[in-house]
């Protein structure tokens, strides 16, 4: 669907119309499970939804027990607070077996164009509300309320970072915060994920910067996620209809599934240029990305206090959320599986 004015509206229209029908059902359905519970048989089921609301409640704030890579329970608040550091700094400093690529690609200098304020607007008005403000205190709603005048300040500050290739040393604290996945012992940390809160405004600055990428690399069609108009669903949904075709034709089906267990953490610095640069990026926009990644400051903050980070050299220590590593990283990963590299390594 072509995003025009008019199938944008239409859209919206129907978005409202399902969430007020999805409105209805949800109310529906718990009138039922009320009217259900009222009852002798229902009681079971209040019991277990308890237990379901017990367990979905746990999270870093609540627990302030947790234990050690051995096993032992940990209650001290001072080695709590050095036990999530240690497991943080491990997971983001790990060492990668591959080796580093970094060789035989050459820089592409060339002059880029200039931030414009339509790209800072777009790039505003994908950021979404509500969202936990970062180390400065400063939530995007501020500069949305501001209108044009934050998007015209916003484009000069952006200009002059792209100009100086260095961005605010404010930018680059941030808040490491342990939830809970609600599955496994709870005092586990590794049965935590890591959610970093950043400044909203480097969070803009990055989709400001991942827009100008995306004009100049070309990402493969078996991207789906982070992608627009697509999404991994679609990746599953097409795997199940082909398995189905394939077993109805009586027919053997290969496929490889790649584990990338904590992939995001574990993508080395040197792999991201390395992909930016054979993929044709101009150097400018190259040193902008390590920009983001250099002098970072994390702190852990759990449920008795907060300690500081010491970063490494993978991904996980730089910038927060935005798809940066997995667009770049896994381009070349599915083009080299096709030309049987991947198969060869």
């Amino acid at each position: 669907m072509d995003r025009t004015e008019e199938n944008r509206q239409e859209y919206k229209e129907l978005q409202c119309r399902v969430k007020r029908k999805v409105s209805k059902a949800k109310q529906k359905a718990y009138d039922e499970l009320y009217t259900r519970l009222d009852t002798r048989e229902g009681q079971k089921d209040l019991y277990r939804l308890a237990r379901q609301r017990d367990r979905d409640g746990k999270d870093v704030q609540q627990v302030r027990v947790i234990k050690d890579r051995d096993g032992r329970v940990l209650t001290s608040e001072e080695i709590l607070q050095r036990r999530w550091k240690e497991y943080f700094e491990e997971l983001m400093n790990e060492e990668n077996e591959r080796g580093k690529r970094v060789e035989g690609v050459n820089s592409v200098e060339q002059k880029v164009d200039k931030i414009r304020k339509d790209e800072v607007r777009k790039a505003l008005k994908r950021m979404k509300s509500g969202k936990a403000v970062g180390p400065d205190d400063i939530p995007v709603e501020v500069w949305k309320c501001l209108g044009e005048a934050a998007v015209e300040f916003l484009t000069s500050l952006f200009n002059r970072v792209l100009e100086s290739e260095r961005m605010p040393e404010e930018w680059r604290r941030s808040v490491l915060v342990p939830i809970f996945k609600n599955k496994g012992d709870v005092q586990s940390c590794s049965n935590y994920r890591g959610i970093k809160l950043m400044s909203h405004t480097m969070k803009l600055w990055e989709r400001v910067v991942e827009a100008m990428l995306r004009k100049v690399v070309e990402i493969c069609e078996q991207q789906y996620g982070f992608m627009p108009r697509k999404s991994r669903t679609d990746a599953i949904f097409a795997l199940r209809i082909l398995m189905e075709k394939y077993r109805d034709g009586q027919r053997e089906l290969h496929c490889v599934f790649v584990d990338l267990e904590k992939a995001y953490d574990r993508v080395l610095r040197e792999e991201l240029w390395y992909c930016m640069r054979k993929s044709g990026v101009a150097e400018k926009y190259v040193r902008v990305v390590q920009d983001m990644y250099e002098r970072s400051r994390t702190v852990v903050r759990c449920a008795v206090g907060q300690r500081g980070v010491q970063s490494g050299g993978g991904t996980a220590s730089g910038i927060g959320s935005d798809p940066l590593p997995v667009c770049y990283g896994d381009g070349p990963v599915v083009r080299g599986g096709q030309t049987g590299d991947l198969l060869a390594q």
